[in-house]
């Protein structure tokens, strides 16, 4: 692994609101910030993204991902998809698809020499912050890079997801014994992780009021593939995995035929064949996020269907906020995180049969009371607002351990 390929790709800021304002240089914002990924940059835009991409306008950001498997070459692919954030995806054979140990193994070599010599990354990850979306590499690669804080940002119960590996949880006790500071992305999460950590926040989602506020202005045009199906169209954008109720919709779909039922996002996890096929059922794939007030600008309803098992027992939708900011009526089935949060403004439904009762009330008459508090409450969530509060919080830990370490030198 030791060919590292550049791409010097540069992106447009997605998302962006209101910039963070800038504090004092000091070294604790000068950190820069390796964060370990299990989702990849270019996947749905959704919590580490939005955070991260805020965070670059303070730290210079490596956006460590999982390894991509390839015959030939090997290697690093590093690039900057978006302004101060650089990007590595480990390239590794086939045949080294063995331990995550062992890839962590295999990484470490040509990631610090990358570290040590690469223009993108040389000289600004020293001492760095680490923070993690999942467990996974944290008994590997916590004491690899010098780190000055550990962070965990725990936006989900990944050991509930399908396929997670057998040994999430071990590692993520390591991992939360480690950490200096926790986030968690939902009440419960909260609640859970508070009871094995003695610093943690709870921050759920919040939302890129401006972006999806397009939805809500005349210039933004419908775009085609929806423009001519059947109204009412009711629609769901965000990933399309085991957290989906797939009879709900199958019984959506036959009870409201006169309606099209829109599905936007990548299908991870499940069968694309199971999926249902019902006429008036549309799965358009997965949409940049550019494109995303376009089309929740087609909606007439809003669609969180969730079912209600392990993997969804835990979230704090993201789209749920986004929805709000588009000033559409949603309708949900009943996840403790939007009953607990969001009940005067999201319609919950208890059953398959309230659910499409509440679909198609809403679209013959939204309840403009409903919409109006969720804008309010949107435009009050704001990530920019989120991600200034968690900033404070990293920079708080970083700066004691720094004045902890300077006494120990004087001492």
């Amino acid at each position: 692994m030791d060919q590292t390929t550049v791409r010097g790709a540069r992106s447009a800021t997605l998302g962006a609101e209101q910039p963070l304002t800038r504090t004092a240089e000091s070294d604790a914002s000068r950190s820069g910030i390796i964060v370990h990924s299990h989702l990849r940059w270019d996947f749905v835009w959704q919590r580490p993204q939005q955070i991260v991409s805020r965070l670059a306008l303070h730290h210079p950001v490596l956006f460590l991902e999982e390894p991509q498997w390839r015959d030939q070459p090997v290697g690093l692919q590093v690039s900057e998809p978006h302004p101060n954030v650089v990007r590595v995806v480990p390239l590794m054979r086939q045949e080294d698809h063995r331990t995550v140990d062992a890839q962590c193994n295999a990484l470490l070599g040509p990631l610090q020499r990358a570290l040590a010599s690469h223009p993108l990354l040389a000289g600004r990850f020293d001492q760095p912050v680490q923070w993690f979306y999942s467990p996974m590499t944290a008994p590997s690669l916590l004491d690899q890079f010098g780190s000055a804080t550990v962070v965990y940002d725990c936006m989900d119960e990944l050991a509930n997801f399908l396929f997670a590996p057998a040994d999430i949880g071990q590692r993520e006790k390591l991992l939360l014994a480690r950490a200096d500071l926790v986030f968690t992305g939902g009440r419960r999460l909260y609640e859970s992780k508070s009871r094995h950590h003695g610093n943690v926040h709870f921050f759920g989602c919040g939302v890129d009021f401006a972006h999806y506020a397009q939805a809500r202005q005349s210039r933004t045009t419908i775009p085609a593939e929806v423009a001519t199906l059947p109204r009412p169209v009711l629609g769901y954008f965000g990933v399309i995995d085991e957290r989906i109720d797939y009879e709900l919709l199958r019984h959506l779909a036959q009870a409201f035929r006169g309606a099209s039922i829109v599905m936007v996002g990548p299908v991870v996890k499940v069968n694309p064949e199971s999926l249902p096929r019902e006429v008036n059922v549309h799965w358009l794939g997965q949409r940049s996020y550019a494109e995303l007030p376009a089309l929740v600008n087609s909606f007439d309803v809003c669609l969180m269907p969730f079912a209600l098992n392990d993997a969804t027992e835990n979230i704090n939708p993201t789209k749920t906020l986004e929805y709000m900011a588009a000033a559409k009526p949603i309708v949900s089935t009943a996840i403790a995180d939007v009953v607990r949060n969001f009940a005067s403004i999201v319609e919950i439904a208890g059953s398959h049969d309230e659910f499409v009762a509440i679909a198609r009330r809403s679209a013959l008459a939204p309840d403009g009371d409903r919409i109006a508090r969720g804008i309010e409450c949107a435009r009050g969530a704001t990530w920019d607002a989120t991600v200034r509060e968690m900033h404070a919080h990293v920079l708080a830990v970083v700066e004691a351990k720094q004045a902890i370490a300077r006494q120990l030198v004087s001492a």
